[in-house]
């Protein structure tokens, strides 16, 4: 049997955060907003994965009211909701994604969150799809506001 899921996740782009997309930290003068390293990439993964099953989303499993939370690095998340979607009898065949922002340029990273998040998922690479896209300078996104990313996961039953 076979589920899918999908996911998307929204932050603000602030001066003085560092910015961690996929798992990794990219340079740029600007970081993700949020209670966590606030991982827009790795949030929308792990809402597609609870998705997939029913689960709810990475709100209620880490809830951005706990301390536990604070600061936590988002590859621990995503740990622990693989962790849980094999406990349930899943394993995950593959995951596409889309990051919306104006800047920085993800190419030159793409290949290192490919890594990051398939040795989590115990994927391939080639199964873990990163794409980004621009909102052509158009609302937040275009601004520099903010970053967006999407999230679809394919599930099967073991």
């Amino acid at each position: 049997m076979f589920r899918i899921g999908s996911g998307i996740d929204f932050h603000q782009l602030v001066e003085g955060r560092e910015l961690w997309l996929g798992g990794i930290n990219i340079p740029h003068h600007k970081g993700a907003l949020g209670h966590s390293d606030a991982d827009v990439l790795l949030h929308a993964i792990c809402d597609a994965l609870l998705g997939a099953l029913c689960l709810g989303d990475i709100g209620v499993h880490f809830p951005d009211t706990s301390a536990e939370f604070k600061n936590i690095d988002s590859k621990i998340l995503l740990k622990r909701t693989y962790d849980l979607i094999t406990s349930e009898g899943y394993k995950v065949v593959n995951i596409d994604t889309t990051l919306t922002l104006e800047a920085p340029k993800i190419k030159p990273y793409v290949s290192q969150m490919q890594q990051a998040i398939a040795s989590i998922l115990q994927l391939g690479e080639r199964d873990v799809s990163i794409k980004a896209t621009t909102t052509e300078k158009m609302g937040f996104v275009g601004r520099e506001e903010g970053v967006v990313a999407y999230a679809t996961a394919l599930l099967q039953r073991v």
